[in-house]
């Protein structure tokens, strides 16, 4: 077991064995664990337990993960989400990413590196920054000790991966920065499997500043964020 208690993390699988392996290596790391398997059931449990982060199985009968997702996105709950599937499928993958998930894991998976993910998301929900670091690009607004975005006088609600990889942007305004590095800052890895990763939560970061985005793609790169 890890010194810190990190907090609970709720465990959303119904393969027993894929639960129970998932829970001890989450235990060994310091988060406490709560499990459950089934769908609408986990959707309470994340009302009534406010768990630090939900690793949660897309495919769940009855109310799926991304159903669970969306129903807590659409609450205004973002709690820090990983999938875990068994569909190795692009078009599920992005679909994961585009309703609110912060990472996402393919079975057979590393119990360890689950850890590590889960670990890595909720750093990147209690910083990068200081209270008192701000910083601006055009007309976009970042209060990274708060962990707030402004659009213009609007604010805007982001994810903590979107939060964390607009933050990235704007403090290294006018650089370019690969795929692969953003990879590496914002989600802690690098792997060029994963770059398309990167250009979803771009488009959504774009859809949710609109006109006011900084974010400049370079192509055949990556992306840069610019004042305009």
């Amino acid at each position: 077991m890890g010194s810190a208690n990190r907090g609970l993390v709720l465990v959303v699988e119904d393969e027993a064995a894929i639960a129970e392996l998932a829970a001890l290596y989450l235990r060994r790391d310091g988060f406490g664990v709560h499990v459950e398997a089934d769908g609408a059931a986990a959707l309470a449990t994340i009302r009534r337990l406010r768990p630090v982060a939900v690793v949660l199985d897309i495919g769940l009968s009855g109310m799926d993960g991304i159903e669970i997702c969306q129903a807590l996105r659409a609450a205004g709950d973002w709690t820090p989400v990983l999938f875990v599937t068994a569909r190795d499928d692009e078009l599920d993958r992005l679909l994961g990413l585009e309703i609110g998930a912060d990472d996402y894991l393919t079975k057979p998976f590393s119990p360890r590196e689950l850890a590590a993910r889960v670990r890595t998301v909720l750093r990147r929900g209690s910083g990068p920054g200081g209270a008192g670091d701000t910083y601006s690009c055009g007309d976009v607004r970042v209060d990274a000790g708060g962990r707030r975005v402004w659009a213009g006088e609007r604010e805007v609600t982001l994810t903590s991966t979107e939060f964390d990889l607009l933050a990235h942007l704007v403090r290294h305004r006018g650089q370019v920065l690969s795929r692969e590095q953003l990879l590496s800052a914002v989600w802690g890895y690098a792997a060029a499997a994963g770059t398309r990763t990167v250009d979803v939560h771009v488009a959504q970061l774009r859809a949710k500043l609109g006109e006011h985005s900084p974010i400049r793609t370079v192509r055949s790169i990556g992306y840069a964020a610019d004042a305009g």
